[in-house]
């Protein structure tokens, strides 16, 4: 008895994966997340903020996908006191690795932005 496995399609047959922008964004938002030191960015309607800056929320990301590559626009906020450069640039290596891993598609540039610095603590209010 002789098995035969099914022949390979070539490389020109397998057609094409895509991966759309909105899920670029999603994923880079997600993986931001999981550097130390960084927080989200508030809401904007027409560039003006709609609330004030939560560390809790996601970051901000606007994605471009074009010839195989992507790029991304970064809005965050980091904690105070770390730095910014350091922190911004634990940022953009972990996107780069983590969005190319997660995608396929090698990350060509991260620009980021920094929207507020935010203490680890909340604060509380008080009455006098």
């Amino acid at each position: 008895m002789t098995t035969t496995a099914a022949p390979t399609p070539d490389i020109d047959d397998r057609g094409i994966t895509t991966v759309a922008e909105r899920a670029v964004e999603r994923i880079a938002a997600e993986a931001v997340t999981e550097v130390d030191g960084v927080g989200g960015a508030a809401g904007r309607v027409l560039g003006i903020a709609t609330g004030g800056e939560d560390p809790d929320r996601s970051a901000k990301v606007t994605a471009t996908v074009a010839n195989g590559c992507a790029t991304l626009a970064v809005r965050l906020s980091v904690v105070y006191p770390r730095s910014v450069a350091a922190t911004t640039d634990a940022a953009r290596r972990h996107l780069r690795r983590r969005v190319a891993e997660l995608t396929g598609l090698p990350v060509t540039r991260v620009d980021i932005t920094i929207s507020a610095l935010h203490t680890n603590t909340a604060t509380a209010r008080r009455v006098q």
